[in-house]
């Protein structure tokens, strides 16, 4: 822009120069501003990508993998392992059942949909379960640790199978299927896997492959 003399008016020349000087510059300071905004964005989408990531990755690291079983057992004899004569009979109400937990016996038209628990599960819903070949694995909550419900969990299959705690029990474990059943002291004992290889979707129960599905959930369903 030419310079002026002093106290003497631009020109509408140098009035419109100035003008369209004074737009570039604003127009300059937007771009780099815009230009700031795209990079702190960029920046802040990473870092919300690698938190998402960080965090899958974390989930899949943490959360328990089912443990694969073999459908239906062969008659293996496993040490511990009680077995009963209850008999298949859909009722309303409550029953007194005359194992703690249930391991067969009068129960509940609607059966409970198989999966983990936080709190405890009502039995003639859970019997009904075991008609259909599921195995109900009950703990003392008083006596097992996170950890210990953790390791517990990660023993189980995916499908066919209630976890839940129960108040009661002869001893901190106590897996039921229908009409068998196994006690055990710790969530390391050998035989939890056997009781599940030769009983989980057994053949040998009133309604074999029946759903475990579709029903009704009890309170405390986390999975």
């Amino acid at each position: 822009m030419s310079a002026t003399q002093p106290g003497k008016k631009p020109t509408v020349k140098q009035q419109r120069a100035a003008e369209r000087e004074r737009k570039l510059e604003a127009y300059r300071k937007r771009e780099a501003q815009m230009k700031r905004n795209r990079l702190i964005a960029i920046w802040s989408s990473v870092g919300v990508g690698v938190a998402i990531i960080a965090l899958i990755v974390t989930s899949i690291a943490l959360t328990p993998r089912a443990a694969n079983y073999t459908a239906g057992g062969e008659g293996a004899e496993i040490e511990g392992v009680e077995t009963f004569e209850n008999a298949s009979e859909h009722v309303e109400g409550v029953v007194d059942y005359e194992q703690t937990p249930p391991a067969g016996g009068q129960h509940n038209p609607a059966w409970l949909n198989c999966g983990v628990y936080e709190e405890p599960v009502p039995n003639e819903n859970a019997v009904h379960s075991l008609e259909h070949g599921a195995i109900w694995v009950t703990y003392d909550a008083d006596a097992l640790s996170d950890d210990d419900i953790s390791t517990l969990r990660s023993k189980l299959p995916s499908t066919y199978v209630i976890l839940s705690p129960f108040e009661g029990l002869p001893s901190p474990v106590v897996l039921s299927g229908w009409n068998s059943q196994l006690q055990v002291d710790g969530v390391d004992d050998p035989r939890i896997e056997d009781f599940l290889e030769e009983y989980w979707q057994s053949q040998n129960v009133p309604e074999p492959g029946a759903p475990c599905t579709g029903a009704i959930d009890g309170p405390g369903k986390v999975a």
